[in-house]
Formats: structure tokens, sequence, C-alpha cells
């Protein structure tokens, strides 16, 4: 029998059959020892809907992700320590300004490369984590995103507290929230 989904087949020592969809759309079954090829080939046949609507969509996300890491600008370890210590410098001084301006203090400030946020915080320890992608966004942007991290010192939760004091100290802040969010 031919079958119209390729996979490919991994047994381990567990109790049911999975089915996994790689980044690159690659089907992946994942059986215990001993499960008959002809019920493998019976599950993939009733899940062959979700199969290749997931697959697709799995694969064109890795298709977009791999075209913009070809588009965006590379950077030799030289320039990208530089730049890192350019944002730095820029983040510390905002972050100082903001901070005296709440009348908050925080912990270290530290700067990564993120895909999914512009910045978090830890209310323990006062730690703020900024993304380095804020440095190519417009400064307002980057005073949003510290403002909202220092206002978590004061309220760790985003209810209307929170809102009120993004309220007092960047009236502002949704606006600017959009532009940060522009591409």
């Amino acid at each position: 029998m031919s079958f119209p989904i390729s996979y490919e087949i991994i047994y381990s020592k567990r109790k049911s059959v999975a089915i996994q969809i790689r980044p690159d759309g690659q089907v992946i079954v994942r059986a215990p020892y001993g499960c008959p090829r002809s019920f493998i080939n019976s599950f993939i046949h009733q899940k062959a809907d979700w199969i290749v609507k997931h697959s697709a969509e799995n694969k064109q996300r890795y298709e977009k992700q791999v075209q913009l890491k070809k588009d965006r600008p590379t950077l030799s370890d030289a320039q990208r320590k530089r730049y890192i210590e350019t944002a730095r410098s820029i983040f510390t001084q905002k972050a100082a300004y903001y901070a005296r301006l709440i009348g908050v203090t925080y912990g270290r400030i530290s700067i990564r490369e993120q895909k999914t946020r512009w910045g978090s915080c830890t209310v323990q320890t006062g730690k703020i984590r900024l993304n380095l992608s804020l440095a190519r966004k417009p400064e307002a942007c980057l005073e949003y995103v510290l403002v909202h991290e220092l206002c978590h010192l004061l309220e760790p939760s985003h209810n209307a507290r929170f809102h009120g004091l993004m309220d007092k100290f960047l009236p502002d802040w949704r606006e600017r929230k959009l532009l940060l969010n522009q591409k």
C-alpha cells in the first residue's frame, strides 16, 4: 500500500503513538517498541487532515524564518560587541533616568537577542532584561519597555494599578506600544 504522507518512525519506551511535526514540516511518528506498522499506517490515515494542515503551516513558518535570517545583516564578532556596548550605554542611561522618576531601584540590566520579548523583569532581584533589537527601534519604544519593566518593580502584574502607574509615568505609553509592535 503506497501512502500519501511520508513519515519517519521512532520507536521508544512509550505507551502510545504520537505524531510530531518538525519546523521544516517533516512528520515524525513516535511509537512504542513492537507497535505494528499496520497500526501506525491506520493512525496516520485517521490523522491525515490534521497532519497535512499542520505540516504545511510549520513548513511555511520555517521558510519565512529562514528568509528573515537571510535578510538580516550579519555582524562580525567585533561589530556585534561594539553594538551591544553602545546599546548597553544608552539603555543604562535611560534606565537610570526613569528609575529616578518612578522612584525605584533596579538590579542589573542585561541585553539579549530575544525572539519573543522586548523586555522582562525579575521583581525579586530587580534584574531587567532588554532585547538588543530595541537599539534599532525609535527611542520612544525603548522608553516604553523600560518604564513597563520598572513599573513591574512596584506592581508585578498587569492589573489596573499597573496601568495607572504606566499612565502616570508615561502618559502616551499606548501609542508607544503600537509603534514598538509595528514592523
